[in-house]
C-alpha cells in the first residue's frame, strides 16, 4: 500500500495510461507486424520427424504428440484458411499416427505418415493458387515452399516452372492467368507423376510382401489423387467418374491394410484404377511442348541403331560405352514417348514395340546373345513409321528446339563420363553432340545467328580466348571442374544461338515499321476526308461536316475495337507460337501487297475515291437519311484505312510484343493528327501527294523487312526449305533490323515481292498504252506532286 501511495504522488495518471497502453500494445504490434513463416519448413519438421519415429515405434508416441503441438502452432490456422478440407485429413492423420504408435501398428503408422504428407501438398497447391487469383505473388511464393517436384531422371530434370512463373508475376513480367496455367502445369504434372509412381510400388511392394510399405504407397496414390480430383473430373468424365475412381483408390487403401485381402482382389483394385486414369492427364501438354517431346522422341530413336551397331560385333557387345549409350537413347524416347502416349491412338503396337527394343538392349548388356544390328533398324525404322503416322502433322512440323535437347543430353554424358573418370566415354559422347549439332541446326544456325557459329565451334574443339575446348580438355584428361566450365560456356552459346534462331527483330525497327504504317494509312485517310469535304466550304454547307466527323470519331473507335479483337482472337491461339506469328504474316503481307500497288495501279485509288464522291453526292440530294448516309460515309471512308492497320500491326505484334508497336503507332498517330489538323483545319497547301509517295516508298521496304523475317520463320518452322549461302558473311543487325539472311530461299523472296511491286507499276502503264520511260515516269511524279484544291 505504501508503494501503490508513493507511485501514485511519482506518476500521473495519464502517463501511466499511457506507459500502460505502450506495454500492453507493443507486443501485440509485434506479433501482427512479423511475417508469417513459410509452411514449408514445418511441413518437412513433421514428415521427416515422422519418418524417424517410425523407425522405431515403442517412443513414437512422444514424438506424434509433438508434432500434434507443432502442427497447431504453426500450420493448423494457416490450412484452415484456405483448405478447410486439408486441415481436417490432416488432423485424422496426426490422430491416426498416434494410435498406431501406441498399438504397434507399422503399416498404419506409414499410411497416416502418406495421408498427413499428402494432405499438406494440397493445402501448398491450393494456397498457392488463391494467392495467385488474388494478385498476391508474395504470398504464393510463401505456400509454394510446401510442394514437391518430379523426380529427376538423365532426360527430365525438376521443373520451376511454378517458381518462375509467380516470380514473374511479382516483377511485372506476367499476368496471373499465365502464373495460374504454369502453377497448375507444373505441379499437377508432378503430382500425377508421383501418383504414378506410387502405384508401381504397390505392385512391387506386394510382390516383395513388405506390408508397411505397401500401405505408405496406397496411401500416398490415393492423397496425390485428391489433389488431381478437380481436374479429373474436368477431362475425364465428370462426377461419376471422378466418384467411382475415389472408390477404387480407398479399397486400394483398405486391400492394402488388410492382410487377408486375397491376392486376386488386390490385383483387380490396381488394374481398376489404373483403367480409371487410362487417357488421363492432369495438366496436358501446350501444342509446342508436345511438337518439343515429339521431336525428342523421333530424334532418340534415330540414334538408338547407330550407336547399337557400333557396339555389336559377331553377334556380342564388343564396346560397352556404345551399348550404353544405344540404352541411354532408347529411355530417353521411351521417356518422351510416356509424355505423349494417352494423345496417340496407337499405343498397344507402340507399347510392344519399345518394350521389345528394352528386352533386345539389355539382353545384348548383359552380354547375352545380341540381335543382329539390321533385325534392330528395322524394329527400329518400323516403330518410328508407327509413331509418324500417328504424330499430328504439327507435332512433325517443330521448331528444332528439339535438337538443342538431345545435344544438352549428349553433353550431360560428357560430364558423367569425366566423373567417373572415363575420358574415352566422354570423348564419344562429344562426338555425338557435335554430329547432332552438324546434321540438326548447325544450318539454321549459320543463316539466322552466325555470330554464335564460331563461338560453338571453338567451345566443341579447342578453344579460343575465352579457354580451352572440350576436345581440348578432354584430350588432356583435365578436372571434371574445368569441362564444366567449359560446358557451362558452350551451353551458354547454344542458348544464345537457339533463341536467336526463334526470331527476333529490334524493337526500335518494329517501333520506326509500325509508325510509317499507321502514318501512311492515317494520312490517306485525310487525304480521302479532305476530298470528300472540300466542297462543303465553297458550297456553303459546313453544317454537312459534322456528321461526317462523327462518322470519322466512329471509324477511329471501330478501329481500335478491331486491334482489340484481333489481339484478343489471336490470344486464343498464342500457344502455337510461331507457327501462328508465319500464318498472320503471310495474311499481312497479302494485303500488303495490294496497298503498296495503290500508286501504281490508278484504278485502286481513282476507283475509290470516284465511289466515295459518287457516294457522297447520292446523299446529299437525298434529304432523307442524310445525316445517318454522311456519318456512314465517314465512318467507310476511315475505317478501311482502321481495319488494314490493325490487322498489319498485327504481324509485328507477334513478332516483338506490344510495347515497341504502340510506341510507334503513337508516334504515326501524331504526325498524322498533324497533318489532318494542317489540312482540314488550317486549311493549309500541304504537299500531301508527295508525302504519300515518300510513305509509299517506306511500307515498300517495310514489305521486304516482313517478307524476310516471314521466310525466316517459315525456315525455322520448317515450312519452307533452307540453303544457307556459306559465303556469304551477312552482319546479325541485317537480320534484325531488316530481315535479310543469307539464305537463297530468303533472299528470292524478297527479289521476287520487289520485282513484283515494281513490275506491276511498268505492267500497269503498259497495259493503259503509255510508253514507260525516263520522261513518262518524271511526268507522273510531277502529277502526283500538285497540291490539292480544298
Amino acid at each position: 500500500a505504501r508503494y501503490q501511495r508513493r507511485m501514485k504522488r511519482a506518476v500521473s495518471a495519464p502517463a501511466l495510461a499511457l506507459l500502460c497502453g505502450l506495454l500492453l500494445c507493443a507486443p501485440v504490434k509485434a506479433a501482427t507486424s512479423a511475417p508469417k513463416p513459410p509452411p514449408g519448413a514445418a511441413a518437412e519438421r513433421l514428415r521427416s520427424t515422422l519418418l524417424q519415429a517410425q523407425f522405431d515405434l515403442t517412443t513414437a508416441s512422444d514424438q506424434v504428440v509433438v508434432m500434434q503441438t507443432l502442427y497447431n502452432e504453426s500450420l493448423s490456422e494457416q490450412v484452415q484458411a484456405i483448405a478447410p478440407d486439408a486441415n481436417a485429413r490432416a488432423r485424422s492423420a496426426l490422430s491416426d499416427a498416434l494410435r498406431a504408435a501406441q498399438t504397434g501398428d507399422v503399416a498404419r503408422f506409414a499410411a497416416a505418415r502418406s495421408d498427413l504428407w499428402t494432405a499438406l501438398l494440397h493445402a501448398g497447391y491450393l494456397g498457392a493458387r488463391i494467392a495467385l487469383q488474388n494478385n498476391t505473388p508474395v504470398e504464393a511464393q510463401r505456400w509454394l515452399t510446401l510442394r514437391e517436384f518430379r523426380r529427376a531422371t538423365r532426360f527430365t530434370r525438376p521443373r520451376a516452372d511454378a517458381t518462375l512463373a509467380v516470380d514473374a508475376l511479382a516483377a511485372g513480367q506476367s499476368d496471373i492467368k499465365s502464373a495460374l496455367q504454369a502453377l497448375d502445369a507444373d505441379l499437377l504434372d508432378t503430382y500425377q507423376a508421383r501418383l504414378n509412381s506410387a502405384l508401381d510400388t504397390v505392385a512391387d511392394a506386394r510382390e516383395r510382401g513388405h506390408s508397411a510399405r505397401l500401405a505408405e504407397s496406397a496411401a500416398l496414390a490415393q492423397g496425390y489423387f485428391v489433389v488431381l480430383a478437380p481436374s479429373f473430373a474436368t477431362h475425364a468424365g465428370g462426377g461419376v467418374a471422378l466418384a467411382a475412381a475415389k472408390t477404387a483408390f480407398l479399397r486400394l487403401r483398405e486391400h492394402a491394410l488388410a492382410d487377408a485381402t486375397p491376392a486376386a482382389t488386390r490385383v483387380t483394385d490396381l488394374e481398376a484404377i489404373r483403367a480409371a486414369l487410362s487417357g488421363f492427364r492432369a495438366a496436358p501438354l501446350s501444342p509446342a511442348e508436345q511438337a518439343r517431346r515429339a521431336g525428342q522422341m523421333l530424334r532418340f530413336l534415330k540414334l538408338v541403331p547407330v550407336e547399337y551397331s557400333r557396339a555389336i560385333r559377331d553377334g556380342r557387345v564388343a564396346i560397352d560405352l556404345e551399348i550404353r549409350e544405344a540404352i541411354t537413347f532408347q529411355e530417353a524416347a521411351a521417356s518422351a514417348y510416356a509424355d505423349l502416349r494417352d494423345a496417340l491412338p496407337v499405343t498397344a503396337q507402340a507399347d510392344a514395340a519399345f518394350a521389345k527394343l528394352k528386352r533386345d538392349l539389355n539382353s545384348a548388356a548383359a552380354y547375352e546373345p545380341a540381335v543382329d544390328p539390321a533385325v534392330l533398324e528395322s524394329d527400329v525404322t518400323q516403330l518410328m513409321q508407327v509413331l509418324e503416322s500417328a504424330l499430328p502433322a504439327e507435332w512433325l512440323q517443330q521448331d528444332g528446339s528439339a535438337d538443342f535437347d538431345v545435344i544438352a543430353t549428349a553433353l550431360d554424358q560428357v560430364e558423367q563420363a569425366v566423373l567417373q573418370g572415363e575420358y574415352a566415354l566422354a570423348e564419344s559422347a562429344r562426338i555425338n553432340a557435335y554430329a547432332i549439332l552438324e546434321s540438326g541446326p548447325e544450318a539454321k544456325i549459320a543463316a539466322f545467328a552466325p555470330q554464335h557459329k564460331a563461338p560453338i565451334e571453338a567451345w566443341f574443339w579447342y578453344g579460343g580466348e575465352g579457354g580451352p575446348g572440350l576436345a581440348k580438355l578432354i584430350n588432356e584428361q583435365a578436372p571434371a571442374a574445368d569441362i564444366r566450365a567449359a560446358r557451362k560456356a558452350l551451353d551458354a552459346e547454344l542458348a544464345a544461338a537457339q533463341q536467336a534462331l526463334g526470331g527476333s527483330n529490334a524493337p526500335e525497327a518494329v517501333a520506326t515499321n509500325a509508325g510509317i504504317i499507321v502514318f501512311r494509312e492515317g494520312l490517306e485517310a485525310v487525304l480521302i476526308l479532305a476530298s470528300l469535304m472540300a466542297s462543303f466550304r465553297a458550297q456553303g454547307k459546313t453544317h454537312l461536316r459534322k456528321p461526317m466527323w462523327l462518322g470519322t470519331a466512329l471509324a477511329f473507335a471501330a478501329s481500335i475495337a478491331t486491334w482489340a479483337l484481333m489481339r484478343g482472337t489471336i490470344a486464343l491461339f498464342a500457344s502455337y507460337g510461331e507457327k501462328l506469328e508465319a500464318v498472320v504474316s503471310l495474311i499481312a503481307i497479302g494485303m500488303l501487297l495490294l496497298i503498296t500497288n495503290w500508286f501504281f495501279h490508278d484504278v485502286y485509288w481513282k476507283g475509290h475515291m470516284a465511289s466515295q464522291h459518287k457516294q457522297k453526292q447520292s446523299i446529299i440530294k437525298s434529304a432523307a437519311g442524310q445525316f445517318v448516309g454522311l456519318v456512314l460515309l465517314g465512318f467507310s471512308s476511315v475505317y478501311r484505312e482502321g481495319f488494314e492497320t490493325a490487322l498489319f500491326l498485327q504481324s509485328l505484334v507477334l513478332a516483338a510484343g506490344s510495347g515497341p508497336v504502340l510506341i510507334g503507332s503513337a508516334i504515326g498517330l501524331a504526325g498524322v493528327a498533324l497533318i489532318g489538323v494542317a489540312i482540314l483545319a488550317l486549311q493549309a497547301r500541304v504537299p500531301v501527294m508527295r508525302m504519300l509517295v515518300f510513305t509509299a516508298v517506306l511500307i515498300g521496304i517495310v514489305l521486304l523487312v516482313m517478307v524476310g523475317n516471314t521466310m525466316h520463320v517459315l525456315q525455322v518452322l520448317g515450312w519452307m526449305p533452307l540453303t544457307p549461302i556459306r559465303w556469304l558473311q551477312l552482319p546479325y543487325w541485317s537480320g534484325l533490323w531488316f530481315g535479310v539472311y543469307a539464305t537463297v530461299e530468303g533472299l528470292l523472296a524478297q527479289t521476287i515481292a520487289c520485282v513484283f511491286t515494281l513490275g506491276s507499276y511498268f505492267l500497269a502503264r503498259r497495259v493503259k498504252g503509255e510508253v514507260v520511260s525516263v520522261d513518262s515516269i518524271k511526268s507522273v511524279m510531277n502529277r502526283t506532286q500538285t497540291k490539292p484544291k480544298l
